[in-house]
């Protein structure tokens, strides 16, 4: 789990996902050779702040996307969403401009129409533009994980986590998934044209529902917002059945993810959502049972062998 606490507390919502593409090639460079194959690493130019692992001959990709929710500082310290945080006022927020470090609160405030609007309060004026994102209050104990951002450094944690014996396949780390999506198309692209490849698995966390309980095992989402192609959906299924893994089936009306980016694409790909599920979704405090990321891992090594 100290990787994962690393990874929550690293600055990056969604435009500004630099600092996170550093430290995992930094990370990737120093732990490679004790995977047990050696990835070819695309990164840089051409991929903006994406980086792509091509493992032996891939035929399946594993999408995650490595940018999260936060706040951009606006004008009269209003504050512009980033994504949907969710907005409960006292939480702290952290950030630096070209004045230094900024630890401030969120400020809620509510007219007349009940429309709210968002401010920070701190000692001084924030440069406008400037990127705030939760502080990282890390809680570990023996049946759960707590942090800001899980969604999704857990869904890395997971891919990396797989890469340590992956023969055949993709990791793809993409950006801007929280506020709309915008490299998915051009990964794609890239993977389809160059090495054949169609299909994929989403590695991103969903949330806890009246159909999906903490402790249940990973969710295979069979829909949010977009709809996987059931004939896929259906092998993804038949494999999890096989592979010993507990797993959940989720079906929801909204949510998305870059499985949904990838079905607008114009490139024919099949995909699935799979991850474990998480309490206060998009808050500071989201927690996963450690049981369902085991699981996770799981089912995403032995779907990754055989699809």
């Amino acid at each position: 789990m100290e990787l994962l606490k690393e990874l929550c507390g690293i600055h990056a919502p969604s435009g500004n996902e630099s600092a996170m593409t550093h430290f995992l090639l930094d990370y990737i460079e120093r732990n490679k050779s004790t995977w047990k194959n050696q990835p070819e690493i695309y990164a840089g130019d051409g991929f903006q702040d994406c980086i792509m692992l091509k493992f032996g001959t891939p035929r399946t990709a594993i999408f995650a996307h490595i940018d999260s929710i936060g706040f951009t500082v606006k004008y009269n310290k209003e504050l512009v969403k980033i994504g949907g945080p969710r907005t409960i006022e006292g939480t702290v927020l952290v950030g630096k401009d070209s004045h230094g470090d900024i630890e401030c609160e969120l400020l809620v405030i509510e007219d007349e129409e009940g429309r709210e609007h968002y401010e920070y309060v701190f000692g001084r004026e924030v440069d406008r533009g400037t990127d705030l994102v939760f502080k990282q209050h890390f809680v570990e104990t023996d049946n759960h994980v707590q942090s800001c951002y899980l969604d999704n450094r857990l869904g890395v944690w997971n891919a990396l986590q797989v890469a340590k014996n992956l023969q055949n396949g993709v990791i793809c780390f993409s950006c801007w998934e929280e506020h709309g999506g915008g490299s998915v198309g051009y990964l794609a692209k890239y993977m389809y044209e160059n090495w054949g490849v169609k299909q994929a698995l989403i590695s991103d966390i969903t949330w806890i529902t009246d159909g999906v309980t903490d402790g249940g095992g990973v969710a295979i989402s069979m829909r949010d917002s977009g709809i996987p192609r059931k004939s896929y959906l259906n092998k993804i299924i038949e494999l999890a059945e096989q592979s010993g893994a507990v797993y959940q089936l989720e079906v929801e009306n909204a949510g998305g993810s870059d499985g949904n980016a990838l079905q607008k694409s114009p490139y024919p790909f099949d995909w699935c959502f799979i991850g474990a599920a998480e309490h206060n979704v998009h808050s500071s405090q989201e927690k996963v049972n450690k049981n369902d990321i085991v699981e996770m891992v799981k089912l995403y090594e032995y779907l990754m062998e055989r699809l």
